[in-house]
């Protein structure tokens, strides 16, 4: 049996890990603990993981700028997939974005991340178009991992 329950950064360990083993999913400087540590401060409630035995098996992190929400990191161990473990994940997170009155998220999926996509398109996510998504790093910035 799963437990999902709020993320917390005595988590660190374990979800860089799985993160680090996601095909897809990028790690950055922004995904250092300390910098996880203030977004689950400032995000209180938001992100969740999912547990086995002790073990975080899958994750979501989720936050919001007052206006739109936004969803990083949703992975789960491919020995978990297709237990509908991440859907479960979303639907928390969203749900209680809903109740801080975000109506609308926002995810950043790569474009060569084909089981990332083929995941949001099967649960209605719509992509867009119509729009670029400029970066400006403010510093000097190392990718964690791989």
């Amino acid at each position: 049996m799963f437990t999902i329950r709020e993320m917390k950064i005595e988590d660190y360990e374990q979800m860089i890990a799985l993160w680090q083993g996601i095909d897809g999913l990028v790690l950055r400087e922004a995904d250092s603990k300390e910098n996880i540590e203030a977004y689950l401060l400032r995000n209180s409630g938001l992100s969740y993981v999912c547990e086995d035995n002790d073990s975080v098996v899958g994750t979501v992190l989720c936050g919001h700028d007052g206006r739109r929400g936004f969803i990083y990191h949703v992975a789960v161990n491919p020995d978990y997939r297709k237990q509908k473990i991440g859907h479960k994940l979303v639907e928390i997170s969203l749900n209680k974005l809903k109740e801080q009155g975000i109506d609308k998220c926002h995810i950043f999926v790569l474009e060569d991340n084909r089981i990332g996509n083929q995941f949001w398109t099967a649960r209605g996510w719509e992509k867009r178009s119509g729009f670029y998504v400029y970066t400006k790093s403010t510093g000097q910035k190392a990718a964690i991992g791989k």
